[in-house]
């Protein structure tokens, strides 16, 4: 099962970016994707992850898994962001052991989201 590893690319990390400047976001993203992204893992840039104040984010989801949200990054974290996300996709239930997960994941989290349970449909 592919995990979805959701990239802010909005994220300004509280620097004025000037016309045709490229943001941190953007940049995290282009350096997760040639930090080469693992097999199990999409990369999906998104528009706005609403942790402003918390510098570049990202997100790792995927279907019955805890999701998390990990901020204060920059380009520089971007082959810990890949280690982690190869160790989520790992991860049957989306817990990696906190003793695995890169540094960066085990200070940074900004968010652990419960999986969504199934809600079975109405009978018609």
């Amino acid at each position: 099962m592919t995990v979805t590893l959701h990239v802010c690319i909005t994220c300004r990390a509280g620097q004025t970016i000037g016309e045709g400047e490229t943001t941190p976001g953007k940049r995290l993203h282009a350096a997760i994707l040639d930090a080469g992204v693992p097999d199990g893992v999409s990369v999906v840039p998104v528009e706005c992850l609403s942790a402003c104040s918390q510098g570049c984010s990202v997100a790792l989801s995927a279907p019955g898994r805890w999701s998390y949200v990990y901020g204060r990054l920059s380009e520089a974290n971007a082959k810990d962001v890949v280690a982690g996300a190869s160790a989520y996709a790992g991860a049957p239930d989306g817990i990696v052991p906190w003793r695995s997960r890169p540094e960066i994941f085990r200070k940074q989290s900004l968010a652990r989201i419960p999986p969504i349970a199934a809600v079975p449909e109405a009978a018609e």
